[in-house]
């Protein structure tokens, strides 16, 4: 799953990219609130960590900006207020949900996940396709009852091909939801990750359509 931090403190920002990396999460952190609504109106996020105090811009100016554009992102905003009134200001801004520092990085895990099935129409941790199960919170995955195992690239790609079932992703879009910014990426790096996904769950759960992508019929 494909994050978007907008945070100016170092050490904070840096200590949540890297521990939002041990669970599972790909980060790409910018600085600033300039840097924050570019990044949004790219679209190749799935959720954003949004601070509220951005130099240049602030984050709740770059989150109206984007609103404005009618692009529906979801977004956590993260605050050293703790007033009602703040957290009003940013909700009715545009942002979907609200965390105050200092942050419990579990909570802010489970609660970015939670935001991303929402966006998707799903309320319940627990994704299925056909005969596949996936607990998004656990990152449990079942074929019929019985656990898989799968690693972490594994199950994020699984994660996005179920996420988006029936629609055919192009390896261009799944190294966007795989990858974070700088991460050198082979040119058959997704062909091998699928190899494996139909080797563990069956080849027909994930179709090749040539020329094109993937797709994981619904």
């Amino acid at each position: 799953m494909r994050v978007l931090l907008a945070e100016d403190d170092e050490t904070l920002g840096s200590g949540l990219k890297a521990g939002l990396a041990q669970h599972g999460f790909q980060v790409d952190w910018v600085r600033d609130g300039v840097a924050a609504e570019r990044e949004m109106l790219t679209q190749v996020h799935e959720v954003v960590i949004l601070d509220m105090g951005l130099p240049r811009q602030d984050g709740l100016i770059s989150l109206q900006k984007v609103r404005q554009k009618k692009i529906r992102i979801p977004v956590l905003i993260l605050t050293a207020q703790d007033a009602v009134s703040y957290r009003i200001e940013g909700l009715d801004a545009g942002a979907d949900d609200y965390l105050v520092k200092p942050v419990d990085l579990l909570e802010l895990a489970a609660r970015l996940r939670a935001l991303v099935r929402r966006s998707h129409g799903e309320i319940q941790s627990t994704i299925t396709v056909k005969d596949v199960k996936l607990n998004s919170t656990t990152r449990v995955v079942e074929l019929k009852t019985k656990p898989v195992e799968l690693s972490v690239r594994e199950f994020d790609l699984l994660f996005t091909f179920m996420m988006h079932a029936g629609q055919v992703l192009t390896r261009d879009q799944l190294e966007k939801h795989l990858y974070s910014w700088g991460t050198e990426v082979s040119s058959n790096t997704v062909e091998v990750h699928v190899y494996h996904l139909r080797r563990k769950l069956g080849n027909d759960v994930i179709q090749t359509i040539r020329g094109v992508g993937y797709v994981m019929p619904k």
